[in-house]
This record gives C-alpha cells, structure tokens and sequence, in this order.
C-alpha cells in the first residue's frame, strides 16, 4: 500500500480510529479475516499501555489533549506480518470443549485467554438475557482476528458438540498470547526498576519535547529461543514436577513448527522420555484419534505427519531416546503409519469427481502390546464401506509392522534412520520404562 497522509496523525502517531481504519485498510486481502475494532473494541487493552494485533503488540501512547494514539509504523508492521500468513481452512485444531479438561488458569499477564474468551462468547450467544445486554454491532475480534469468520462448529458421536478453528489461526492467537505476557512482565521489571531507582514521592515519567507521555521504546524483548536438546534424556514423570519448568518451557519456540511458543513438554508414553516442548497447535495435531485405548482412527492430519511434514515429525518422535534405539514409533503412531502408508495399495477407492477417492474411514486397532511383540497383531479396517460397514483390509502383526516401518523410514528420511538404531543405546535403562498414565482429562493425552 503506498504512503499516505492519514487523517489524525501527529509525529508518526495516529488515533485509534485512524489505526482501525489503517488496520482494515492494510489486512483486506489477508488470508485471515480481521476486525474493524482492533483498537476500539474489547479485548483491546489500550489503557494498558498496548494493544495485540496478530502475534505483535503495539504500544499505544497517551497525548498531550489526552487522546490514545499509536505508532503508524507498528501497525503497518503487524498488518506485513499478518498479511505473511497462509492458511489452510480444511486443516483444523479442536479448541473446546474438553469435557474433564483442566480449567485455564486466570494469569493476569495473559488477559488475553483466547480459549476462555471464546467460550464465554459463544455461552453468551446462547444465553438470550445475555445475548440481549450485548452491545449493539460488536464485532468478534481476538488480537484483531475475526474469529468467528472462521470457527468450525462439529457435532461429534452425534451428541457433543465441538469448535474448530484452522490451526494458522491457533498458531497466532498462541502468538498473541505468549507476546502478551512477555509484554507485561517487562513491564513489570521496568516498573520495579524505576521504583528502586526514583523516590517514592515523586514517580518517574517519561515524557517527550512535547510534554507528551510515553512509553518505553523497548517492547517485550524476551524473545523465543530455539530448543537445542537442553531436555534430551529427561524423564517426564521428574521434570513435570520441578518448579519453574513451565515457565522454562514458554521460553523455547515449538521444537517442530519452529514459530508458534511452545505450550507443552511433549513426551513419549511407552518409554517416559520428554521429547521437546512443543506449541498446542503440534500438540494436538499428532495426537491419534483414539475411538477405544487400543482403536484408532487415521484421519487427514496423517497426511502431514507421514507426508508434507514427515522429516520434522520422525525427527521429533525419535527425540524419545528408547524410539530412537528401537528405530520405531510409539505404538499408537506405528499402527497409524502401517494403516494410512503400509495398508494404502489395499485400500479401497471409488469414482469421484476428479478421479477416485479413498473409501470410507481408515481404522486401526490392535490386540496386546508394544512390549509383547510376538502376540501384538494390528487390524486395518475401513468402516462405513459400501461393500461392508466394518471391513477389514489387513492383518499385521507387530514386527512386521516395526520392520516396514524401519525399510521405509531409511527412505524417506536417511538423517533420521541414520542416527537410529541398536547401537545407540548409551545412557539408555537396562529395563524398559513403564507407560506414563495420562492425567490431563478427556482428548488432552500427550503421545
């Protein structure tokens, strides 16, 4: 967009109306959708010294005749970076609700809260008293994001119903919620500093030649860093209760998307290793679909794992040391990979509009264990086929899983398979560990 004179700017600072204005104006042709009230509207948070817009915060400035104003610049640089994201609607991650879930801790230094404010909007809308008290053309918007263009509502075994947002946008709003809080805890330090520094009578403020107020230029500058093994070995069940170790682990970007903050400590059930901290977006796109403890469905987002994002995802399971010695998968993971690469040719297909497409709903099941390999048998199955409900496509039994499994990773990945194998079994228990249980609550297990 070319440079303009625009109206209320003063100095390179623009009222809020004109960043609303300016913020639509730059975003219109972005692939998410972005409200009108970014600066005007709940949540914007400018009587705080900031407002979000997409994963970047913009300090917003009081003047001298008492109206908010905010750097043109800093808009013009969230809009770049919003305008920089792609986003695919098909590729979903559920965001509520979780029956059984852990409830959201109220962090004053996130007020954003995207989820809880997500799911007290959509009570709202079936709350009609509510509904009625609500204020008049307000749009829907977190962080400037118009989600409710985007959310998905499912219906989900025909009773409990579910939301969905594409997971680009989870990945920003996660953004917007980790810039938010590192936004104010420097606040915060800056805060305490003047207090030590300055008497207590008479505060410190900052003012430009104007008399104007201002902030600090310096925004949150505690940036991401890469995750680089610091955790390599670690046993979940030891790490998980060390104080500080989620705040340690919103330091690190997403050891597998590599942009989003990390969330979680991904970790590793059959043998209890921590493989990296990863984004909630990650999280829940490898987590199977579990219909019964040993019964899974292969949905779309395998594609990615096994196929567009295969080298990252190999490289993140086999962070597990006892995976990485066994060159194989966890077995949820392994029964997926031989139904949705090994079991593909067997699978059946029928006349669509452009070619053939995959017959119904690829399942997996097995009887057993990973840690009784010679009576673990994997069952791929199709249901809701036309030539049958429940027909069943292939009987494998473990090993032979394992070992197509090894054949292929060596393949597609040859610096993953490389660094695998029984050889590597330095620092590794004489005994297998046991499965760590889940104790997060319904459809949040960590595999």
């Amino acid at each position: 967009m070319s440079e303009r004179v625009m109206p209320g700017r003063t100095d390179g600072l623009i009222t809020l109306g004109a960043a609303d204005a300016l913020w639509v104006d730059l975003t219109a042709d972005s692939a998410v959708p972005t409200a009108s009230g970014a600066f005007t509207c709940s949540p914007a948070r400018v009587q705080v010294r900031y407002v979000l817009l997409g994963g970047h915060v913009v300090a917003t400035v009081r003047a001298s005749n008492g109206q908010w104003s905010v750097p043109e610049v800093e808009v013009r640089r969230a809009a770049a970076e919003l305008n920089a994201v792609g986003m695919d609607r098909q590729d979903l991650v559920r965001i509520g609700p979780f029956r059984g879930a852990p409830r959201q801790e109220c962090n004053e230094e996130t007020p954003l809260r995207w989820r809880q404010r997500i799911k007290g909007e959509l009570q709202e809308l079936g709350d009609p008293e509510r509904a009625a008290r609500r204020e008049a053309g307000r749009p829907y918007h977190l962080a400037g994001i118009d989600w409710r263009q985007l959310l998905v509502e499912q219906t989900r075994d025909g009773t409990q119903l579910t939301w969905w947002l594409p997971r680009a946008v989870v990945r920003l709003l996660d953004a917007a919620e980790h810039a938010e809080t590192q936004w104010v805890q420097a606040a915060r330090t800056r805060q305490a500093s003047a207090a030590v520094t300055e008497p207590p009578s008479h505060p410190r403020q900052a003012r430009d030649a104007d008399g104007r107020q201002t902030t600090s230029p310096e925004g949150p500058t505690a940036s991401l860093h890469p995750y680089n093994k610091e955790l390599e070995g670690q046993l979940y069940s030891v790490l998980s209760r060390k104080p500080g170790t989620s705040r340690r682990v919103a330091g690190w970007a997403c050891a597998v998307c590599r942009t989003a903050p990390a969330a979680v400590l991904d970790h590793c059930h059959e043998h209890g290793y921590v493989r990296a901290p990863v984004c909630q977006s990650c999280n829940t796109q490898e987590r199977p679909d579990h219909l019964y403890s040993n019964d899974i469905r292969v949905a779309n987002r395998y594609t990615r794992l096994f196929h567009t994002d295969t080298d990252d995802w190999l490289r993140h399971w086999h962070r597990c040391p006892g995976c990485r010695a066994r060159t194989t998968l966890p077995l949820p993971h392994l029964a997926a990979w031989t139904a949705h690469i090994a079991c593909r040719s067997v699978r059946p297909t029928h006349r669509a509009p452009r070619g053939r497409k995959p017959c119904g709903v690829l399942r997996v099941s097995w009887t057993g264990s990973q840690n009784a390999p010679r009576s673990c048998l994997l069952t791929v199955a199709v249901d809701f086929c036309p030539s049958g409900e429940h027909r069943v496509l292939a009987r494998v039994p473990y090993r032979e899983a394992a070992e197509r499994f090894r054949a292929w990773l060596a393949e597609t990945a040859p610096a993953v398979a490389a660094a695998a194998g029984p050889d590597r079994l330095d620092g590794l228990p004489a005994q297998s560990r046991p499965v760590i249980a889940d104790t997060s609550g319904e459809d949040l297990e960590l595999f």
